[in-house]
């Protein structure tokens, strides 16, 4: 069977440039934008600088999104979870994104050995870390 691509796609209501800012800051890359003027999509007047397609590439994750008026935080059924075995950078990683959000869970020792941690960011999104502990 051929290999089987899964990438995140998240919405924000208006927000959406902000956001793959603030995680570009983070990952690393180039972020693409398509506001809904520049693809002339009808129905839009007053959203047009929202942004219909964005992508963040050649950074450590790949992330796409979206505004739509229809993105609401009590819709949520996903949480984005980072792996790694680089304690320090994950730990940084971990520090930037949380910052302005809402730690539920801290990093620390897991009881299957290794770190873990979960926060919402200041957009809404739920993020786990789990850093291996190499053995």
């Amino acid at each position: 069977m051929d290999q089987i691509n899964l990438d995140v796609y998240l919405f924000f209501k208006g927000n959406c440039r902000e956001a793959m800012e603030f995680y570009k800051s983070i990952f690393g890359g180039e972020v693409n934008y398509t506001t809904y003027g520049e693809a002339s999509v009808p129905g839009m007047e007053g959203d047009e600088d929202w942004i219909m397609h964005a992508s963040l590439d050649d950074g450590a994750v790949k992330l796409m999104a979206s505004d739509t008026s229809q993105a609401s935080p009590q819709t949520k059924k996903v949480s984005l979870s980072l792996g790694g075995t680089d304690e320090p950078k994950m730990r940084e990683i971990f520090e930037n994104l949380s910052a302005g959000g809402q730690i539920s869970q801290p990093l620390e020792k897991a009881p299957w050995g290794d770190i873990f941690g979960s926060f919402v960011d200041k957009f809404g999104v739920d993020w786990m870390m789990n850093i291996a502990s190499g053995s």
